[in-house]
């Protein structure tokens, strides 16, 4: 499959249970996040940010990528999605539904650069947050730790 891609941090001393990295860390929450974003340079800095914070992160970069992914069995805590993909301007808001009716358990966080109406916002699922962009590295971390409770790891 091409397209996207896993990735793991280097983690000394840490092991997974639920999704959740527990361990070395002083007690800060790590999490395996699934990054969906069609635009190459926004995916890539999100991801790298992430993974800078200990998370393990997958991408995909349009609706059946993230779903293949989620198919693949891998734990993931949190799907991170662009509510419009490939000129798809729901795409986000299917596949948080998707994700969701597969695992109930699953966070999302949406982010869009357009306009959220009140009918967009009603097909948002539970246990979700939006990220209107552009955003900055701070307010992808801050609405992470409030609405999430995903902190950042610490020195």
């Amino acid at each position: 499959m091409r397209g996207y891609r896993v990735s793991r941090p280097l983690i000394a001393g840490g092991r997974f249970r639920g999704g959740i990295l527990l361990g070395s860390f002083r007690g800060f929450v790590m999490a395996a996040i699934l990054i969906v974003e069609d635009e190459t340079q926004v995916r890539v800095l999100s991801e790298s940010y992430l993974q800078n914070q200990g998370h393990e992160t997958l991408s995909a970069a349009n609706l059946d990528e993230a779903l293949a992914l989620l198919e693949g069995g891998k734990e993931i805590d949190l799907l991170f999605t662009d509510i419009g993909l490939q000129g798809d301007i729901q795409a986000g808001l299917t596949l948080a539904q998707r994700a969701t009716e597969r695992r109930p358990e699953l966070k999302v966080l949406y982010t869009t650069g357009l306009s959220v109406t009140d009918g967009m916002k009603a097909l948002f699922v539970e246990e979700s947050a939006m990220l209107p962009k552009p955003y900055t590295i701070d307010q992808l971390q801050a609405i992470l730790s409030v609405d999430f409770g995903i902190k950042p790891q610490t020195s």
